[in-house]
């Protein structure tokens, strides 16, 4: 895509290139790429209207569909700043997210698989009557998504105030190095950080990706992954945009409906967590299903047995790709080679993509020779501009050598293919979401009941992982693991809540009293 350096030209760019073929599909919506233009370009105009400026940030708070979609590509076009929010989060952790980037305008689809939010963002800090909701003072406005609000409507109507020419003036002002999103990410510390990428990183990080994975103009891309996920907004909507494919939309993840969307939309890629294929390939639908349009398969990191690489490789799909990266580094740093055996798919992520640099270092930052473990860096245009109003933060992550440390542990193999060994951050992955041992047990010592807690992540034959909980009551208290998952339900998102407590008088600790998690988890898989 010659010339294409912000997602403004990215979009132009897909609406003249591919403009009758199909772009979008949710449902009864069925969008070709000129129609989604036309409307990204509505909700731009509407954006301008609502006074969001250059630079500004757009919140939202929903799950995948045609909405979602218009209103993030319409506010990068406007010139903001997107910021997802987890359809999974409570008021607390959604608030913090809206508060802490300052986003002038949340869009939220209400109502979403029964949740409330606006109830729950306003019952983290009850409404005072003179903001959208108190305590979030740089937010303006709130628009409610929801089939059937009529806010959606409403605020794409404003778009009428606003001339085309002012609509593409702005898209045109939108540079390379300006920021194009912000997706937090939480840290072993506790709160989520923003994180700031740039429009001009992340097409050229997705371009590479592209290449290495081998998505094709005219694929049909099965889009489960959430959107509000560096996987499914990035190595999705972003990179079919670039490349000229069509997405089938899913909002939540159902066996029965993707094999049903697989046979009917002749899906070609599914991208996912190990989880999703190891489902598709046990449910009795399948045999009912033609998944004969199969042929690629592109999953994460997480641990994946060799033996599911062999039966998708097998049954479903002719090529398997796993990638590797984290929010900081646009979302990807590796991807492996399609054609590689299934040993070598399973047991490691791949090479860095072209233009970037990915060693394994000791822990004074020096690389080290293959088959030696180590912390991995990853250095180059894929890395963050850093996290938003936290230099400390970012100073921490990315060393005066442009290193980004991220956390895990790994080896380079001699065939120069990253493996992934081990975490030096305590963050474990459940069914492909991320999950922050001291952010939850922050959440399990405000029961009034709980002197201490530590949180590991023990193996899920379904999730990968799931959270484990060691707890400790308050002297002369009584205490059970179902108080400590209900208490938890009320305040996280499902898949931080844990799946199992075990309440203890004592914890592992060393000499200055830190709690040997390794002892955990050493008990925990005896």
């Amino acid at each position: 895509m010659p010339g294409s350096r912000t997602i403004p030209d990215v979009l132009a760019h897909a609406r003249v290139a591919y403009g009758g073929q199909e772009a979008f599909i949710d449902d009864d919506v069925r969008w070709t790429f000129a129609e989604l233009g036309e409307q990204v370009q509505r909700c731009a105009a509407a954006m301008i209207a609502s006074g969001v400026r250059h630079g500004d940030r757009v919140a939202l708070w929903a799950p995948n569909g045609h909405r979602f979609v218009v209103a993030s590509l319409g506010a990068v076009m406007a010139g903001a700043v997107l910021v997802p929010v987890n359809t999974r989060y409570k008021g607390d952790e959604a608030r913090w997210i809206i508060g802490k980037s300052g986003a002038r305008l949340l869009l939220v689809d209400n109502g979403f698989l029964g949740n409330d939010y606006l109830a729950m963002l306003r019952a983290s800090a009850p409404d005072d009557g003179h903001r959208p909701v108190v305590g979030l003072p740089a937010l303006a406005e709130v628009i409610d998504l929801h089939a059937g609000a009529g806010d959606w409507q409403d605020f794409l109507a404003r778009a009428e105030s606003v001339p085309v020419a002012d609509v593409l003036n702005r898209a045109a002002q939108v540079t390379p190095d300006d920021l194009s999103d912000m997706f937090f990410t939480s840290g072993t510390t506790g709160r989520p950080k923003g994180v700031m990428t740039t429009h001009g990183q992340n097409i050229r990080v997705y371009d590479a990706w592209i290449d290495g994975v081998g998505l094709r103009q005219g694929d049909r891309y099965l889009l489960i992954n959430p959107l509000f996920h560096t996987f499914g907004y990035k190595a999705g909507l972003l990179a079919c945009l670039i490349q000229g494919a069509t997405i089938v939309s899913q909002p939540v993840f159902d066996v029965e409906r993707a094999l049903a969307a697989i046979s009917a939309e002749q899906i070609t890629v599914v991208p996912g967590p190990p989880t999703l294929y190891s489902s598709m390939l046990d449910h009795p639908a399948r045999e009912r299903a033609d998944l004969g349009s199969l042929r690629l398969a592109i999953t994460g990191a997480s641990v994946v047995p060799v033996a599911l690489v062999e039966r998708m490789r097998t049954e479903l799909f002719p090529k398997v790709v796993i990638a590797y990266g984290m929010t900081e580094s646009c979302g990807t740093a590796t991807v492996g080679d399609p054609d590689a055996d299934s040993e070598t798919i399973a047991r490691t992520v791949g090479t860095a993509i072209e233009g970037t640099e990915v060693i394994v270092a000791d822990a004074e930052g020096r690389p080290l020779p293959p088959e030696q473990s180590g912390e991995v860096l990853v250095r180059g245009y894929n890395v963050m501009r850093g996290y938003f109003d936290d230099p400390d933060a970012t100073a921490a992550a990315i060393d005066a050598d442009g290193w980004l440390h991220t956390g895990d542990v790994g080896v380079i193999r001699p065939d120069g293919n990253l493996r992934i060994t081990d975490r030096l951050k305590d963050m474990f992955v459940v069914g492909g979401f991320n999950a922050y041992p001291a952010e939850i047990e922050q959440a399990i010592t405000r029961h009034e009941k709980v002197s201490e807690a530590a949180v590991i992540g023990v193996p899920d034959e379904r999730l990968g992982e799931v959270c484990r909980a060691y707890v400790i009551p308050r002297p002369g208290m009584s205490l059970s693991e179902a108080e400590i998952i209900a208490f938890c339900r009320e305040r996280l998102a499902n898949f931080k809540v844990p799946a199992s407590v075990v309440i203890v008088d004592a914890l592992p600790r060393n000499a200055s009293g830190k709690v040997l998690k390794f002892e955990l988890r050493r008990d925990a898989h005896a």
